[in-house]
């Protein structure tokens, strides 16, 4: 009985024992760790030589039994007990199967299996991971979010200068998406000038230098221009190492047109409390110079009168003429002090206007082509009468005296609507309809710094003796006193317009004015309008309403830049500056239609129509805009272009206008 009892034992453990070296190996083995984990591969072995040497007692023991007598020679003291503790040991390892139930078997280098308490505490531990892991995340997904929702443009860029984040503010401020953006350059934004700046930029924050501000100009996915305000930042990975910068830009361009608006205010304000204040200054010496000049001029006739002497007499003449001239310079100076006793009055302007023509044909000079325009209807407004041919033959004069070598003068007349937000008037007036004098000249222009000073009493650009420097500003004075504005637009070796406006007259002989702001111009429906305009403030200002109103731009500050969009991109219409250098508006105009001849042009242009059209520059009757305008003409002048048949060729070249 013992010898069946330790056969069994024997095979117990032999199959226990087997049984635990296969759990050890076989996960072992599937996690490819037979080599690199020793520790289980020698437990493995134990066991294996264990369930060995246990089969080989049970081979033993059986041969014995099945023979009749031992077979081998059993342990000294063999008995009951070393039976009974083989069936311990098989417990022991059925209990040891049992156990494994319980326990994970570890994988990693250096150990096999895990406790149920250790195993707990790992849980724990990975638990806690997990939660920062996703409180990270979440943090990580909120930073994204707000980054991918801020107007701002948030762009990175990886040190060789690629695009490798691009949110959604950069999408709606530039037009690229992501997928466009990610892995080009960063120079796809900026122009060749602005690529340089910006790299030397991206230089010195890759070199360590913590972050640079700057503003600068960026370039649209359709062409145009955005004004921006950037902040370049370094982006460090886990080890400290620079490995790329972070780009944040904000749109500035709304706010630097309200700083242009903003200072052009403050100028003209300043310029307006000068005027008045040299106008008290003029006035005062006016009154005072007229009193020392009645004196001279009756004191002149009393010895003119007493003389005998011939030479005496004409000594006295010369005085009478230069006191005169005196008087007529101290009327002009009442006239700009507001000070002069005037006849207010309803005045026609065409009526106006070809009386100065009728003056003007005899005085001019036959060098000058003379032009006079008046309006289609009459154009009826209070003032002196004799002021406005005074206003009109100052103009005409500083015109002739502008063409020493001739030219064209052309005065015309018509209808304008202010919104009160122009440029440039003197003084500022409110909002609503006006009549237009407009007197434009070929001559040789003004800088932009002596345009700013033609209305000071006695500055003057004329050589000594070639006048008083009062012509301009009586001018002043005088459209000042009838409630209007004058605007000035002046261009060296080009020429010079003026414009004049005056309130139209509350009774009017003509029919009544129709109102201008009707219905507001068609949406633009994201057709794409081609701009080119040299002037930046100008440019933004055109940009902003026809994007308002539902149209793509294009934007180009040379004839020669807006050719090479045109071929690149097309358009469905073209709105150039008439005047600009190296090509005008008309040759661009000329190299568009040769392309596409039914292409809608709208030209504008500082310079009256009438003037370009006296001195061919553009033929009568193409679409034609002039500067100052107000979104509404400019939207509607536009509409207006676009719904004609234009003519593959409405204007011709003639070389730098």
């Amino acid at each position: 009985m013992p010898e069946q009892l330790f056969l069994l034992g024997n095979l117990v453990i032999m199959v226990a024992y087997a049984a635990i070296m296969v759990a050890i190996v076989v996960p072992v083995s599937r996690a490819g760790q037979l080599r690199s984990n020793k520790l289980a591969v020698a437990t493995a072995l134990i066991f294996f030589s264990c369930a060995v040497g246990h089969g080989l007692h049970a081979v033993v023991t059986y041969h014995a039994i099945v023979a009749g007598h031992p077979g081998h020679e059993a342990p000294a003291g063999w008995s009951w007990p070393s039976a009974i503790w083989d069936l311990f040991t098989a417990g022991v390892g059925v209990y040891y199967w049992s156990l494994r139930r319980s326990y994970g078997v570890l994988l990693g280098r250096g150990a096999i299996y895990v406790s149920p308490w250790e195993k707990h505490r790992l849980e724990e531990a990975d638990a806690r991971e997990r939660a920062a892991r996703d409180a990270a995340e979440a943090h990580r997904a909120t930073l994204t979010a707000v980054a991918e929702q801020t107007d701002a443009a948030i762009i990175g860029v990886s040190r060789d200068g690629k695009v490798n984040a691009w949110n959604h503010g950069a999408e709606m401020m530039l037009g690229w998406t992501a997928a466009e953006m990610v892995g080009r350059p960063i120079e796809t934004i900026t122009d060749d000038a602005g690529g340089r700046h910006q790299q030397e930029l991206l230089e010195r924050v890759m070199a360590g230098e913590p972050n640079v501000a700057y503003e600068a100009r960026r370039i649209r996915k359709d062409g145009g221009r955005v004004e921006v305000a950037v902040n370049i930042t370094a982006v460090r990975d886990s080890a400290g190492d620079i490995i790329g910068v972070s780009v944040v830009a904000r749109d500035i361009t709304a706010a630097k047109e309200a700083a242009d608006r903003r200072r052009a205010l403050e100028e003209r304000t300043n310029q307006q409390q000068r005027m008045e204040s040299l106008g008290k200054l003029a006035g005062g010496i006016a009154h005072d110079f007229n009193n020392i000049l009645a004196i001279i001029m009756n004191y002149t006739e009393f010895a003119a009168e007493a003389a005998d002497n011939p030479a005496v007499r004409a000594d006295l003449d010369h005085v009478r003429t230069a006191a005169g001239r005196a008087m007529n310079l101290t009327r002009q100076l009442l006239t700009f002090t507001r000070g002069d006793t005037i006849q207010p009055q309803d005045v026609d302007l065409n009526a106006a206007i070809a009386e100065v023509r009728a003056m003007l044909d005899r005085t001019i000079g036959e060098d000058i082509a003379l032009f006079a325009r008046p309006g289609e209807r009459p154009l009826v407004v209070h003032g002196d009468p004799g002021q406005l041919q005074q206003v009109l033959l100052n103009l005409a004069i500083n015109a002739r005296d502008a063409m020493p070598d001739g030219g064209t003068l052309v005065i015309e007349a018509d209808e304008a609507e202010l919104d009160g937000e122009e440029l440039n008037m003197q003084p500022a007036v409110s909002p609503g309809r006006y009549a237009r004098i407009q007197v434009s000249d070929t001559g040789e222009g003004m800088s932009a710094d002596v345009a700013a000073h033609i209305f000071e009493p006695f500055y003057t650009t004329k050589p000594r003796g070639k006048g008083t420097g009062l012509g301009l500003a009586t001018v002043y004075g005088i459209v000042a006193e009838a409630g209007g504005s004058i605007n000035v637009f002046s261009e060296l070796g080009v020429g010079t317009t003026f414009r004049i406006y005056l309130p139209m007259a509350a009774t009017s002989a003509g029919p009544p004015v129709p109102a201008s702001r009707g219905a507001p111009p068609p949406s633009g429906d994201g057709r794409t309008v081609l701009v080119v305009e040299d002037e930046e403030a100008l440019a933004r200002v055109v940009h902003r309403i026809l994007t308002a109103a539902g149209y793509r731009v294009l934007a180009a500050s040379t004839g020669a830049e807006a050719y090479a969009i045109f071929q690149d991109k097309g358009c469905d219409a073209l709105l150039t500056d008439v005047i600009m250098p190296e090509m005008s508006g008309p040759r661009l105009a000329e190299l568009v239609h040769d392309r596409q001849p039914d292409l809608p042009v709208l030209y504008m242009s500082g310079y009256s129509n009438g003037l370009l059209g006296s001195t061919r520059v553009l033929d009568s009757g193409i679409p034609f805009l002039e500067k100052p305008f107000s979104s509404g003409e400019l939207l509607q002048k536009l509409h207006e272009a676009l719904e004609l048949s234009p003519s593959p060729s409405g204007s011709r070249e003639t070389g730098r206008h």
